[in-house]
């Protein structure tokens, strides 16, 4: 027997498949297998892989999904599923006289309520590239930090650099509060992390052609950038802008002198401020002008009450209640919260202002003796008492950081 491609006998090869009217050996088959990969592949980069609306997930299905992991922010949830949705309607489109725009989100909330949860619970619903990008390490370009191309350099390593793929992505841009403008004063200096990197993003929110570098950053000065067309990108923003409630409360507060002043804005309670943010808050924060009109929906994440910070611990599927009974699990071993212990924990967050993030380092000081001694214990159950959460939050000093904290 011979292999019909190669003539190479059975001797001579490790593997001869027999086929109808022939046979096959297997470095044969190994190279057909990559030549038909990379056909494949060289035929989705050129049509783009067009999407099949009966594929698409409906806002009533994503905003289904972001409920089983994202307790609360049931605006925030809205406007994110519509505006993905839309997003893949937008691709669908054919060339026609009505040419439908992108919505760029930014999206305003407290530290700890769920910005970046929402951004990584629906990455993983989504048909097309996604990635998250933190604004923090921008500078313009020629200064220490990484140039702004590169969130575009993260969107083509999620999808091994197929450019058709990339340009249909969704980009989460984090922390944007953190490159707002420093000051109204002119400076002899250049704002180079602020002002400048907003500068350098307009023209990737608007959407243009821009040169990507393959491998990020500037130390690879000889390597051949890749054009990249951002206008089918949809680019979501999310910042905790501390501080924030102070330019809407003095937005709110503008009263005339008189008997008919009406004081039921002055009633507003102070943790509600954010349901009445609006552009021009951003620009009194810092953002530019130019930058606020490409990021056309602005939605806010409400702060999280007892009620909520109580359904976190035990409702979601990554419920931190739930990673910790998995994690002793592993070892044999059942563990059991006490009620009252999921309140004592709640009151503890609300205490330190931390948001669910609170939740996280509360549970894991109290968890980390028991941690540390129950897999060699030998022990089949565990229950974590009031007595024992409170004892451990003594132990680590919890109170006096909390009290120096309010001091």
């Amino acid at each position: 027997m011979h292999c019909s491609f190669c003539g190479r006998s059975s001797r001579e090869v490790q593997l001869l498949m027999p086929g109808m009217d022939g046979c096959i050996c297997n470095d044969c088959a190994e190279q057909a297998y990559l030549l038909s990969k990379e056909y494949i592949e060289d035929n989705k980069k050129k049509q783009g892989g067009a999407f099949d609306m009966t594929d698409i997930p409906k806002p009533h299905e994503i905003k289904a999904y972001l409920d089983e992991y994202v307790i609360g922010q049931e605006v925030a949830k809205r406007y994110l599923s519509v505006a993905v949705y839309n997003h893949y309607k937008r691709l669908t489109q054919s060339d026609d006289d009505v040419d439908i725009e992108k919505s760029n989100i930014i999206m305003v909330g407290p530290t700890g309520t769920g910005k970046t949860l929402i951004a990584k619970t629906i990455a993983r619903l989504l048909k097309v590239p996604f990635t998250i990008v933190d604004a923090t390490v921008l500078t313009e370009a020629g200064y220490v930090g990484e140039d702004i191309e590169s969130l575009l350099t993260r969107l083509l390593q999620v999808c091994d650099y197929n450019v058709a793929e990339a340009e249909r992505g969704i980009v989460f841009i984090d922390e944007i509060d953190k490159i707002a403008r420093k000051g109204d004063n002119p400076s002899i200096t250049r704002d180079v992390s602020g002002e400048g990197v907003q500068q350098g993003l307009l023209k990737l929110l608007e959407g243009s052609v821009v040169n990507v570098p393959p491998q990020g950053g500037r130390k690879h000065p000889e390597q051949k950038m890749i054009a990249v067309n951002t206008k089918n990108i949809l680019f979501i923003c999310g910042g905790a802008f501390e501080g924030i409630e102070r330019k809407i409360a003095l937005r709110l507060n503008t009263h005339v002198v008189g008997y008919g002043n009406d004081s039921a804005m002055k009633r507003v309670q102070r943790e509600r401020l954010l349901h009445y943010v609006a552009p021009q808050d951003l620009k009194s924060f810092g953002l530019i002008p130019e930058i606020i009109g490409r990021l056309p929906i602005l939605t806010n994440l409400e702060p999280l009450d007892r009620d909520a910070l109580r359904r976190i611990l035990t409702e979601p599927k990554n419920a931190i209640v739930r990673q910790y009974t998995k994690l002793l699990a592993m070892d044999g071993v059942e563990l059991v919260f006490a009620p009252e212990v999921l309140d004592f924990i709640v009151d503890k967050a609300i205490e330190y202002k931390l948001g669910a993030r609170g939740l996280r380092s509360i549970v894991e000081t109290i968890m980390i003796d028991a941690m540390y001694d129950i897999p060699s214990s030998g022990e089949k159950s565990f229950t974590v008492t009031k007595e024992y959460a409170a004892q451990q939050l003594s132990k680590a000093n919890f109170d006096v950081m909390q009290q120096a904290s309010q001091s």
